[in-house]
């Protein structure tokens, strides 16, 4: 798979908005969120994702038994989204129908937590990510603006309810662990080769788009470890939810970091020949 460049406008914002460390559970988000967008841009509506009501129909794996899931069930909200969220990212909601605002009014009174899950003509995916209000604003008409950051992953085990939103019972979904301790110094090898080619991906494609190239290398990884770099990656890939949620979906670090490699290889080798293409028809080369 290739990305093509309309994705990559959104490579550079996206990643100003990943903040990979968890919040203390001693201290109150809302409280704590000077890094988040202030009040003024809250209220600026074409920032924040709105939805439109549909049915939904959740695949639930038959069998959870070749998945490294917790063995606690517990009960969770669900917010079906045209959109992938991953663990680190945040991402910004506009609440106005009045089965969601129903569910906004009962999370800020408990734990400010709901599942988010990929939804494609009708029916979504059983695997999602928790999305915690860590700012909120609430208008007079009882619209909401929400701030989230993306937690835990999940798997849907079962459906609870589906009235007034659905409600259901998840396992917690992590990464299996390198099957030989080696491996973990393979990972640090693909996370940088990652790096590299999300690297060059963002150069070109901003020569592409007449933007100016920034002096000195790019830090993309800020000291991640492999497992949430991999993370940050997939989120990067806004404008192709079908990838992004395959990459959520995968149970292996290992297996997350080499798709998303040959995916900016692919990106890098189209940009590459797009690039070499415009320079061949650029009026200076032209007689």
């Amino acid at each position: 798979m290739a990305l093509l460049p309309h994705h990559f406008p959104s490579v550079t914002l996206h990643r100003h908005c990943y903040h990979p460390q968890p919040p203390s559970p001693n201290l109150n988000p809302l409280k704590n969120s000077s890094f988040l967008p202030s009040k003024s841009t809250l209220s600026n509506s074409k920032l924040f994702h709105q939805v439109k009501t549909q049915t939904f129909a959740v695949r639930c794996s038959s069998s959870s038994s070749d998945h490294p899931v917790s063995s606690d069930l517990v009960e969770l909200p669900l917010f079906p989204l045209p959109l992938v969220l991953f663990p680190g990212a945040v991402l910004p909601l506009q609440i106005f129908e009045f089965r969601y605002r129903i569910m906004m009014h009962t999370l800020l009174q408990t734990d400010l937590r709901f599942g988010v899950i990929f939804s494609d003509g009708g029916s979504v995916s059983d695997v999602g990510c928790v999305g915690e209000i860590v700012k909120h604003e609430r208008l007079v008409d009882d619209r909401f603006f929400l701030i989230c950051k993306g937690q835990e992953r999940f798997r849907v085990s079962r459906v609870l309810r589906s009235k007034p939103y659905l409600v259901a019972e998840v396992a917690w979904l992590e990464d299996r662990p390198p099957p030989r301790p080696s491996e973990g110094e393979d990972l640090e090898v693909l996370a940088s080769e990652v790096e590299n080619y999300m690297r060059d991906v963002i150069r070109i494609s901003n020569r592409l788009n007449g933007k100016p190239e920034k002096e000195g290398t790019m830090d993309l990884r800020r000291n991640l470890f492999p497992t949430p770099f991999s993370f940050f990656v997939g989120s990067t890939f806004e404008g192709a939810p079908r990838e992004q949620q395959a990459l959520l979906e995968l149970e292996d670090t290992g297996a997350r970091l080499r798709r998303e490699r040959d995916t900016l290889r692919n990106t890098l080798n189209y940009l590459t020949a797009a690039s070499a293409v415009k320079d061949a028809f650029s009026p200076s080369n032209s007689s």
